[in-house]
């Protein structure tokens, strides 16, 4: 059974972050709108805005299902990857984790990725780059660290 690669896993840690983390409360996190206007808490995890608030150990926990989720989705609509390098499989994962199942399924992405068109595939990724209509910021950096690990296979 293929594992989520650690790289996926410190992507989301690194891009997500443990937020809305109150002064009076420093222990946990409560939800909040993201950028793209869903309900969030943790590392990442959508839910309910009035989802009771948790510790990292528990956002670590959502983060874990969450990316074993993404895992599944990805080798589902990119079957290549169980035979590409590590880095390719964290990139993907971490990109299907942050867009969702849903929109790899449809994208150009998928059809460069399943073609193994590496350069192609990069150039899809970074036209993931928007929330809520406008261009982000953290998703341009976001898109690139997947790049990096995309097109380097070693």
């Amino acid at each position: 059974m293929i594992e989520v690669p650690q790289a996926a896993i410190d992507l989301a840690k690194r891009f997500e972050g443990f937020h809305r983390v109150p002064k009076n409360d420093p222990g946990r996190a409560y939800p909040y709108v993201c950028p793209a206007g869903y309900h969030t808490i943790g590392f990442g995890h959508l839910c309910k805005p009035d989802h009771p608030p948790i510790t990292e150990a528990e956002a670590v926990d959502y983060l874990s299902r969450d990316l074993i989720t993404a895992l599944n989705a990805t080798l589902r609509y990119c079957p290549v990857l169980v035979t590409e390098s590590e880095g390719r499989l964290a990139a993907i994962v971490d990109f299907t984790f942050n867009i969702g199942a849903g929109r790899l399924q449809t994208s150009t992405l998928r059809r460069r990725i399943n073609q193994r068109d590496w350069p192609d595939a990069a150039q899809e990724l970074r036209r993931w780059i928007y929330g809520g209509g406008r261009v982000l910021p953290g998703l341009v950096l976001r898109r690139e660290a997947e790049v990096v690990l995309l097109v380097d296979c070693h």
